[in-house]
């Protein structure tokens, strides 16, 4: 059943919203020096908005008779997104936000086409969050060009 194709996708990048929050939170207090301020406050923001994701995420998975997953039901897999073990690592963070966003870029056009004559809802949901994943992805592509200069 196309369904259940559709919500599995949906927990999927549920979970991976969810891991991205962890791992903003985490660096966003984590990174320290002088030209980190300027993401540590985009991951900060950004926060907010991919818990947002999340909870669209989750209502539209009940609405389609799904179960959002719980912590223990979470996928994780953004290695290179975790704290670095230096804190004035910005170059490894910002690939690791890159990558992270690439991911849900990638994970929201498989939903895109995964709902395509079928359903509408949740493919304009995916529009509208594939929309704000390839802002965060620009954003952090100028940020890797700015350190790529000095």
């Amino acid at each position: 059943m196309k369904n259940k194709a559709i919500i599995a996708l949906l927990q999927d990048a549920y979970a991976a919203e969810m891991e991205t929050v962890a791992n903003y939170l985490a660096n966003s207090v984590w990174l320290d020096g002088l030209r980190a301020e300027e993401v540590k406050e985009s991951l900060d923001e950004d926060i907010t908005e991919e818990l947002g994701h999340a909870k669209l995420l989750a209502q539209r998975i009940k609405q389609l008779g799904g179960r959002p997953p719980g912590s223990l039901d979470l996928k994780r897999s953004q290695k290179s997104l975790q704290p670095p073990k230096d804190s004035t690592d910005l170059r490894s963070v910002i690939r690791g936000v890159i990558e992270a966003e690439e991911d849900a870029v990638a994970g929201y056009r498989k939903l895109i086409k995964a709902c395509d004559g079928s359903d509408y809802v949740t493919q304009d949901i995916a529009v509208r969050l594939l929309a704000d994943e390839e802002a965060h992805l620009c954003q952090f592509k100028g940020f890797e060009k700015s350190l790529a200069k000095k």
